[in-house]
């Protein structure tokens, strides 16, 4: 899907994306035809191959470090994004940090860091794109959620939190920028092997695959093909949405029974 060039000629900025789901977003979206804006916070190596992925595939691009937590930063990468490019077609929230803290023990820094980027960052991006989008009367923002926005993972208070926040944000803004031609929906991730999710298990995908129907783990490919179907000219009656990208690992239920018995 990410080959075809269905998004030629359009223009998107990616937050997150030196490494992980992310970095695949970004390139998915240059194979598609999209010239796209790099955003980091601290791996400037990580988002430098990513831009250079993009300009491999023949397509411009154009890195910024910006915390998405903090108005002015935000501000100031959007102000130079217009200077780099002329317009915005597409905006991924994808930027995202997660740090687990019993309930009981969680410090006002692990709860306002992990809110800050998760929620607040994607509120700031949406604010910054949304009036670009307005001038252009058409765009398209993508939100990265998680399987945490609908079932709890433990010890994740705030990230829980953030990600079943951003799902109602998501809503809001399809509401409030769908009659400026802005569609707004969210791509909720399952177990996706990344760098990150690789350091929770000694055998990420041995331990995730075998519970989740499909029976393997996700890819950021798998991602960034949900994101291709937001982001093109013929999704624009569907806004709003939280689509789960998980190979069902969410939506089955505690079950007593073996598969022998059933």
């Amino acid at each position: 899907m990410s080959g075809d060039k269905q998004l030629e000629g359009k223009m998107a900025l990616v937050t997150g994306a030196s490494k992980g789901i992310g970095k695949g977003i970004a390139v998915a979206l240059a194979k598609a035809g999209c010239d796209v804006g790099v955003n980091y916070f601290s791996d400037l190596k990580g988002a430098e191959q990513t831009a250079s992925e993009v300009r491999a595939i023949g397509r411009k691009t154009a890195i910024y470090k910006c915390n998405v937590a903090i108005r002015a930063e935000v501000e100031e990468m959007f102000k130079q994004y217009s200077i780099d490019f002329p317009r915005l077609d597409v905006l991924v929230n994808n930027a995202g940090i997660t740090l687990w803290s019993p309930l009981l023990e969680m410090t006002d820094d692990i709860w306002d860091k992990v809110i800050g980027i998760n929620l607040k960052g994607a509120f700031l991006c949406t604010q910054q794109a949304g009036r670009i989008m307005r001038n252009q009367k058409k765009g398209r923002i993508i939100n990265i959620g998680s399987g945490a926005g609908r079932i709890p993972f433990l010890k994740g208070s705030a990230y829980n939190a953030s990600k079943a926040g951003l799902n109602l944000f998501t809503a809001t803004s399809a509401v409030e920028l769908g009659p400026l031609g802005i569609t707004v929906n969210c791509v909720a991730p399952g177990a996706v092997e990344i760098e990150r999710t690789k350091l929770e298990a000694d055998d990420y995908s041995g331990t995730w695959g075998p519970i989740t129907p499909t029976r393997r783990v996700g890819k950021p490919s798998d991602v960034a093909s949900a994101v291709l179907f937001f982001a093109r000219d013929d999704a624009d009656f569907t806004t709003g949405q939280v689509l789960q990208v998980d190979g069902g690992l969410w939506v089955q239920g505690p079950w007593p029974y073996s598969d022998e018995k059933q």
